[in-house]
């Protein structure tokens, strides 16, 4: 008797983002705005991070609403029916419930079901996670088009009166669609985590502790001395390993969209890379503050609406943050 032979998917070579989304939220709040709980001014959170103002979200506004509306933005001008994809991927560290996953939802949302649909945790450095999962994904010939999506809505766990990250902290959603493509359109993912730093940047206690009365509301906090080491000294060397396995220097990029954590981190390390002057280093961060998952789709969104790039041109794209995470990879702006 034969042995029976198992089939397998058809795979493709490359794939490419098709298009992008984004949603931010949908309230402007000014530096003089939070100031005054954190004793602080204008002119020191500007100096300090660069940013002039940051998007939040009113309380009717939830962290799925956005996260609908950036994809639906996506899917359409992907040119795509929500029927056909095969797979949707939500990072976000703020969904109000443990289970069931934000991702589900949202492809009910959508109109994706019955895609299979999950979470990934990894704060900051997760659009960028999803971007590598999605690329695998349709390579493998698993699913035809993947949704990916980074969404926060941060406000809702933040302490007014804490100096070390709450002035920081914006929400909205950047969504995109991955797609087969006849030429390489998103390089191999440089990624990794440090669990030695795991602390850096976090909560300020666990929902059991919360259910014992032990601790107040969690509400996000930092290391900042911490993580601003990291990230300028570590994240260029993760950069750098993403040029090289992409095959591209930094002059053939278009631009560099770095997590919005900090105008002197992201100021710091296109210094480090010697980036020359004709391209373009996002800077979101100034009028959306720092949104976590959301940030490298919303700076690259911007970039391309603004016309600041051209659909084509190569982007450098790295995440990094709590956990701490990070992941970059080159990819053909869509």
């Amino acid at each position: 008797m034969s042995q029976p032979t198992l089939k397998q998917y058809q795979p493709t070579s490359y794939s490419r983002i098709y298009a992008l989304g984004a949603a931010r939220g949908d309230l402007v709040v000014t530096n003089d705005d939070i100031a005054g709980p954190i004793d602080s001014s204008d002119e020191w959170i500007q100096r300090r991070t660069g940013i002039i103002s940051r998007r939040r979200a009113s309380a009717n506004v939830s962290l799925l609403d956005m996260a609908v509306e950036a994809s639906n933005i996506a899917i359409k001008r992907a040119g795509i029916s929500p029927s056909e994809i095969g797979a949707v991927i939500f990072s976000t560290i703020t969904h109000p419930h443990q289970t069931p996953s934000a991702a589900a939802l949202l492809a009910d949302r959508v109109g994706a079901n019955p895609a299979p649909a999950f979470d990934i945790s990894a704060a900051c450095a997760g659009y960028c996670y999803g971007i590598a999962q999605a690329d695998a994904l349709v390579r493998s010939g698993v699913a035809k088009y993947v949704l990916v999506v980074g969404g926060e809505k941060l406000s809702d766990f933040i302490d007014p009166t804490d100096r070390t990250i709450s002035f920081l902290l914006g929400d909205g959603a950047g969504a995109a669609i991955v797609g087969p493509s006849d030429t390489p359109g998103i390089s191999p993912t440089v990624w990794g985590s440090d669990g030695s730093h795991w602390d850096a940047v976090g909560m300020t206690a666990s929902l059991i502790e919360l259910r014992d009365g032990t601790s107040a509301w969690p509400t996000l906090r930092q290391d900042g001395a911490t993580v601003f080491k990291w990230a300028v000294w570590e994240m260029v060397k993760v950069a750098r390993q993403a040029l090289e396995v992409a095959g591209v220097k930094p002059e053939e990029l278009a631009a560099i969209v770095t997590h919005q954590a900090n105008i002197r981190i992201i100021d710091e390390l296109a210094k480090q890379l010697e980036v020359p002057e004709n391209v373009v280093v996002a800077r979101d961060i100034i009028y959306t503050g720092n949104t976590s998952a959301a940030s490298v789709p919303l700076a690259m969104d911007a970039l391309l609406e603004s016309g600041a790039v051209k659909s084509g041109g190569l982007a450098l794209e790295i995440g990094f943050g709590a956990g701490l995470a990070f992941a970059a990879q080159v990819v053909v702006l869509p």
